[in-house]
């Protein structure tokens, strides 16, 4: 097995440490850690926390790569295999191996469509070979089976809840979390004891499993949710704050920047970006071993141009707020015992914009998710190969014309993508609500 480190890889577990080193230091702080403590108390938002956390779990699954040892060459050095493999195709490797031939309804234990039979007989839906296979000739038993494979994930999804109850106890915001873990488990267990022998979701036109698409689809919305505030971040806060700070021909100079960006329509400027790109990428496929490696270039190039045309926004924000921070008493006597420019935007103006960019990022995150699906959609969001809930809704799209209509595929993709957007919407209201000094709490 040999370990491999892509580009959104590192980024991700870069980010990851940036979440974890803000917290420490907030919590260090007795007036955030207060502010999070009343966040911890909302039953509501601990729930969408916690459906976040789940997200991101099988998002850091799906973010630990390697590739495959195969046998030795001559020289005796290992040689290993061009397909790169994750923790989460570990887990999830019979739904990635077993494949159909072609559409299969969830729970089918025969093909969507009729074949003609091989001595020429009659046209029937003929069995699939992993679907139901354990049935054997004793087809009727199907009924039976799921009933007695959904119990059984019934009672381990509650042992495990129960376990979690144990450990967490009672409290405001653990009922919410308890309540989600709940609402897990009880998914989690029948889906895990069924898909032992059926696929839950079906299968889409070729005969991939939907279910494991949906799930590695999870990683490429966080990516795009988290990578471009990378990008967005450093230019809206230098941006805003340098305008509203300096003022004058400095502050006319950002603001018609930002003004003529927000004038050209972002779906034009995002696909002329990409597509640029993309020719660069393919005019030096030498730059990579792997397809894998080639898909991740693609998925960061989407980040940086989604975070090149979404930072208007913030720096419009933050501008306001130091225009108002630069009159306050504090930063007018740091200015007048000669405290420079950069001193003070760094020590006065910008850690009291902290709160602004935390309910910025968080509520942009829904929108970041939902602009790769559309992108996707229309051919210009992540390379064909990379499994997103934009490429399996374009895939479904013809599927929705066919008669009888396949509509697993969207169901599930749009599912997923539905619960990751509400919790996030919900997370980002429940941050501003606590942030938001007018609040009553």
């Amino acid at each position: 097995m040999l370990p491999v480190l892509l580009g959104s890889d590192l980024l991700l577990f870069l980010l990851l440490g940036i979440i974890v080193a803000g917290a420490v230091l907030a919590w260090r702080d007795p007036s955030r850690r207060a502010v999070w403590h009343r966040i911890g108390r909302r039953s509501l938002a601990m729930a969408s926390a916690t459906v976040l956390a789940l997200f991101l779990l099988v998002g850091l699954l799906d973010s630990v790569h390697y590739r495959l040892r195969l046998d030795q060459s001559a020289k005796g050095s290992p040689v290993y295999g061009v397909e790169v493999y994750s923790a989460l195709d570990a887990l999830l490797m019979p739904l990635k191996r077993d494949t159909e031939k072609t559409y299969s309804a969830p729970l089918a234990t025969r093909l969507f469509t009729k074949e003609s039979a091989a001595d020429g007989g009659l046209r029937d839906f003929p069995r699939l070979r992993f679907g139901g296979a354990h049935l054997g000739e004793n087809e009727n038993l199907h009924m039976g089976d799921l009933g007695e494979r959904t119990l059984r994930g019934l009672a381990g999804g509650i042992l495990v809840w129960g376990i979690f109850f144990l450990l967490l106890g009672g409290g405001p915001g653990r009922t919410g979390v308890l309540s989600v873990l709940l609402v897990a488990t009880l998914i989690t267990g029948p889906a895990i004891a069924l898909a032992s022998g059926y696929h839950v979701f079906g299968t889409d036109k070729v005969g991939q499993d939907v279910l494991y698409l949906t799930l590695k689809s999870i990683r490429t919305g966080l990516l795009i949710g988290t990578l471009t505030t990378l990008v967005t971040v450093p230019l809206a806060l230098g941006l805003g704050i340098l305008a509203g700070y300096a003022g004058g021909r400095v502050d006319d100079a950002i603001q018609y920047l930002y003004t003529t960006l927000n004038s050209i329509p972002g779906v034009l400027l995002i696909a002329a970006a990409v597509l640029m790109m993309q020719v660069m990428i393919d005019s030096h496929p030498d730059w990579f071993t792997t397809t894998a490696e080639r898909a991740d270039a693609r998925l960061l190039a989407l980040c940086l141009i989604l975070g090149m045309t979404s930072w208007t926004g913030l720096a419009r924000l933050l501008r306001a707020e130091t225009l108002k921070l630069r009159e306050l008493e504090y930063v007018q006597a740091a200015r007048a015992f000669g405290v420079s420019s950069v001193a003070v935007m760094g020590r006065h103006i910008l850690p009291n914009l902290g709160h602004i960019v935390l309910i910025s990022l968080v509520m942009d995150f829904s929108n970041l998710v939902l602009a790769e699906a559309v992108l996707s959609y229309v051919g210009i969001g992540v390379d064909p190969s990379t499994i997103s809930f934009g490429t399996m809704i374009n895939a479904a799209r013809l599927e929705l014309a066919r008669e009888p209509m396949v509509w697993w595929s969207l169901v599930a993709a749009f599912s997923f993508m539905f619960v990751l957007v509400l919790a996030a919407n919900l997370f980002a209201d429940a941050i501003r609500d606590a942030f938001d000094p007018r609040a009553v709490n």
